[in-house]
């Protein structure tokens, strides 16, 4: 059975852990404040967890990052960049700015020429990261329902297994996955 870890304590975070859960992953969630999970964990039954973000990094085989953008780059450094190190990362996050929108428009803390993924796999350049997730809501995130037709998951990243081994997850979820290529197409 594999396990995988979830950062994040938001909707995400839950909705990704009992998206694995539901179908026969191990699960411990990695969060700042672990006991504020307490009633996830109960309610979630006995393959789930949670702990702090190095204990998760450390149970895990693969990693998903669902936290806040913002917040990404300090979780990792949080959970030991070393305990990532080999292990396939999905990235759900999004870099949006703390700043208001600008005319209706959601503002971000990168730029066009850079992303927050390839931020992360600076920091923690022996990871594998994939982009995943981050191109839908939470409530289409695991088995979707688009009326019978498969919807398409984009994902990028630079290595090949760890792309293929998020294949396999997205398939057990319910999508097509287009492989956009390198962790550079994650800036889309």
């Amino acid at each position: 059975m594999k396990k995988v870890s979830v950062f994040g304590s938001g909707v995400v975070g839950k909705v990704l852990a009992d998206g694995f859960l539901k179908h026969g992953y191990e699960v411990m969630r990695g969060t700042r404040e672990p006991a504020k999970l307490a009633d996830w964990v109960k309610g979630a039954g006995s393959k789930a967890a949670a702990g702090s973000f190095a204990d998760a990094a450390r149970f895990g085989e693969i990693i998903v990052l669902a936290v806040k953008g913002g917040a990404a780059e300090s979780a990792l450094d949080l959970a030991g960049i070393d305990n990532l190190a080999g292990k396939p990362v999905l990235d759900a996050t999004n870099p949006i700015a703390d700043a208001p929108p600008e005319n209706g428009v959601i503002r971000f803390f990168t730029g066009p020429n850079d992303s927050l993924m390839e931020r992360l796999q600076k920091r923690a350049p022996a990871a594998h990261f994939v982009k995943a997730f981050s191109c839908v809501g939470n409530a289409f995130m695991v088995n979707p329902d688009f009326g019978g037709v498969k919807p398409t998951m984009f994902i990028c990243g630079d290595d090949a297994g760890a792309k293929e081994q998020v294949r396999g997850i997205l398939t057990q979820f319910g999508w097509e996955t287009e492989d956009l290529g390198a962790s550079t197409a994650a800036r889309a």
